[in-house]
């Protein structure tokens, strides 16, 4: 039976899942829905409508957890999936192959076994986003909308990967506590995520992820600019931005001339992370965009 986790009065509830991709152990929430909640139990409910699915993919040092506000916010009229990717979150911790290919292989299993014949809308924040368009560049039958948060498809140099890293694994772990972890890394929003995802152990809270496979996964995300796969992206396509982003106006500019057909949407608020500090207005856009799901191509008629 998976593990469910719920809270009172919500309209979704989230099962824990888990899916052996070869070696590799990958963990997802699937949100479920219960027809006629609140109703005599005798009570005839109508045949429901299938629902579209929607499979979200955090960023680097993220978990599925992040999205839930997200998934929550958009309602129980979708069937909501949350990807704990490869070492993040409940996911095996220390696999063996941090490249793009794996992240990849892992989301394309997990789509695969959903049962949405039609195709998922995808969405993804920054390495997630990443992993979302190299999923939908190479299995364009999978995936019918994707939506990509604060990503883009530039390399960048060598120094960018070690200093995340090095970050990361400057963490004076274990805290003893919550309140040692928050007085280290901070009261943001994405600070906040971190502490809340920390895993207790008998000496202490723990990150639900290695440093070192961290910086080899964004290492490889750094490796090589992905123009190719941007420009040849099959779904219909959505770029959300924000103003205090990792994004400057000639990185927006370039991904937009290089596939025009893109959707570009600014946010007027929040940061690389404006699923966690902007969410009221990411959640109304991605609601705007996920309406466009209906039978037939989506398109942006704005």
């Amino acid at each position: 039976m998976p593990e469910t986790a719920s809270t009172p009065e919500r309209a979704i509830e989230w099962e824990r899942h888990e899916l052996a991709v070869g070696d590799v152990t990958i963990s997802y929430l699937l949100g479920v829905t219960h027809a006629g909640a609140g109703a005599p139990a005798h009570a005839e409910q109508p045949a429901a409508a299938p629902r579209p699915t929607v499979v979200f993919l955090h960023g680097l040092a993220g978990s599925a957890e992040e999205f839930v506000p997200t998934a929550e916010a958009i309602g129980s009229g979708y069937r909501s999936v949350l990807v704990d990717l490869r070492g993040h979150g409940h996911s095996m911790r220390h696999p063996d192959d941090a490249s793009r290919a794996a992240y990849v292989r892992d989301v394309v299993a997990v789509i695969e076994q959903l049962d949405a014949p039609e195709g998922v809308a995808l969405v993804g924040h920054s390495m997630g986003a990443h992993t979302a368009m190299l999923v939908a560049a190479a299995r364009p039958d999978l995936v019918r909308m994707l939506v990509m948060l604060e990503g883009g498809v530039q390399g960048s140099p060598p120094e960018a990967s070690a200093g995340i890293g090095a970050y990361f694994g400057s963490w004076p772990v274990p805290f003893a506590d919550a309140d040692a972890a928050a007085l280290f890394l901070g009261d943001s929003p994405i600070a906040r995520a971190w502490t809340a995802d920390l895993e207790q152990r008998a000496d202490g809270l723990w990150p639900r992820f290695d440093a070192a496979f961290l910086q080899a996964s964004i290492a490889a995300v750094h490796a090589q600019p992905r123009w190719d796969e941007w420009e040849a992206l099959e779904p219909a396509t959505a770029l959300v931005f924000a103003p205090s982003g990792m994004f400057d106006a000639d990185d927006k500019d370039a991904v937009i001339e290089a596939r025009p057909a893109t959707l570009r949407v600014d946010l007027g608020a929040g940061s690389h992370d404006a699923h966690l500090d902007a969410t009221a207005e990411w959640t109304a856009v991605l609601r705007d965009l996920l309406g466009r799901l209906g039978e037939g191509p989506v398109r942006w008629d704005w």
